[in-house]
């Protein structure tokens, strides 16, 4: 028998918007896909009403195209759509969870440019689903089984807009920082990348106390992640300089990651948020198990500071949905990856850029120091990556010379504590290669061997 056929990443479906899989046609069988799968799941809803689902999106213009599709075959199964508009991943997961929906989608291709999208998926608590699932909905999709379920006219669902969608996110963010405290006194410049966020973050901050400065707040459906944002956070330390701020935040599309900046300018990306907060927890006895989760990408570094502090660090495979199912796994309560998506589990279940920003806003208010002392905590080990656009994921064994330069590297490298990453991502038609070691004129020359030759065999 041939396997179905994938369109599940490591982080839902993503392409290029009107192109398959991410077209209307597509999305539609998703749509009735999922609500047969989860309607199977739970016989009775959770609200003790017709079956429901949450859609939520991002500000892309391919975004009233993919909702809609959706929701059509959502309603076509019997399976009442709670609409709630533009809101960060993590709101949708939250708002899936609080609604006592059956599950959430949320329409949005990430940090990717305007002209992709993709569809994301949540269980009714608010995780990322299981593979087990994603595999069912593919099952359904390609095998044209989920044409043979019609419900009669009479139990077709309907659609209904939630307008308090919004505030209930704010509010559920709000309540990750210490009752009674504020953030009077904090100058913050946010770049909402165009994004999801462009009210949410500002918002919240601003109801905290905080004189904010918005960049990146005026979405038209084109411009999320155009020069702005975490892709782009060297406009956003730019401004921190210029209005003497405390510290910037930068989101992506979907505000499910940030990365910031110090006062003097400088960026800091996840591995420093992860250190931050994990030596906070750990001084305070509120890091579980003394233990943070981190990826195959985080920097070595990382794990040194915390392993003098008393801690230690586990690793995954790139992709926060890996981060998050090792936290439930070990019981623990602090992950992350080094692009921004930081996972603070006892106050949310997936990555979220805001209630990321707003721990580490408490870290500072608490311990008086500036963002570029906290970030001080650790030394971040020589580390190069290159990423290397592609025009097909060809296995690097098949490719000339590769496994050898990479084998040689690795050698080297492992001598002196260093070591080797090389894979394809998982969303994007790009090779990614990690060197890290103690010199970086061995990394950058190794780096460029590497690069050149998978470049010259399947380079774009």
């Amino acid at each position: 028998m041939n396997p179905t056929p994938k369109i599940f990443g490591t982080d839902g479906v993503r392409g290029r918007a009107n192109q398959e899989p991410v077209t209307a046609e597509t999305a539609l069988k998703l749509g009735r896909a999922a609500a047969h799968v989860f309607k199977n799941l739970n016989p009775e809803s959770r609200s003790r009403e017709k079956h429901r689902i949450v859609i939520g999106k991002d500000t892309r213009l391919s975004g009233y195209m993919l909702e809609n599709a959706l929701s059509s075959g959502i309603l076509s199964m019997g399976v009442d759509v709670l609409f709630i508009g533009p809101l960060p991943t993590p709101g949708v997961a939250r708002i899936t969870h609080s609604l006592r929906a059956d599950a959430g989608i949320v329409v949005t291709a990430s940090h990717n440019p305007y002209h992709d999208n993709g569809i994301k998926f949540f269980s009714h608590d608010g995780f990322k689903l299981h593979d087990s699932l994603e595999a069912q909905i593919e099952d359904l999709v390609f095998s044209g089984e989920i044409e043979q379920v019609r419900p009669a006219a009479e139990h077709i669902g309907k659609a209904v807009r939630i307008d308090d969608a919004l505030g209930r996110y704010v509010e559920h963010a709000k309540h990750s920082f210490p009752r009674g405290q504020t953030l009077e006194g904090f100058r913050i410049v946010v770049d909402c990348a165009h994004g999801a966020a462009y009210k949410s973050t500002p918002i919240a901050l601003r109801e905290l106390g905080a004189d904010v400065i918005t960049l990146g707040d005026q979405p038209d459906g084109h411009n999320i992640n155009d020069g702005c944002g975490s892709m782009h956070p060297e406009h956003l330390c730019a401004k921190v300089i210029e209005h003497r701020a405390h510290l910037g935040i930068a989101h992506d599309g979907d505000a499910d990651r940030v990365l910031l900046c110090d006062e003097r300018g400088r960026a800091l990306d996840g591995d420093d948020i992860l250190a931050i907060a994990g030596m906070d927890l750990l001084r305070s006895g509120a890091l579980a198990k003394n233990t943070l989760v981190g990826t195959v990408m985080s920097n070595s570094g990382l794990d040194a500071a915390l392993q003098a502090a008393g801690g230690r660090v586990i690793r995954t495979p790139v992709g926060d949905k890996h981060v998050i199912d090792a936290m439930r796994a070990g019981g623990l309560n602090l992950g992350g990856e080094s692009s921004g998506h930081i996972v603070f589990g006892d106050h949310t279940t997936s990555g979220d850029g805001l209630i990321a920003a707003l721990q580490i806003l408490r870290i500072l208010q608490a311990t008086g120091q500036p963002l570029s002392q906290l970030a001080g905590c650790w030394a971040r080990f020589p580390q190069q990556i290159t990423n290397i656009v592609v025009r097909e994921k060809r296995p690097f064994d098949q490719l000339a010379d590769v496994p050898g330069l990479v084998a040689q590297a690795e050698r080297e490298l492992a001598a002196v504590g260093g070591r080797v990453l090389l894979r394809y991502s998982g969303t994007e038609p790009k090779a990614r290669l990690l060197v890290e070691g103690p010199d970086a004129h061995s990394l950058a020359a190794w780096s460029q061997k590497i690069s050149r030759s998978i470049a010259s065999q399947v380079g774009a």
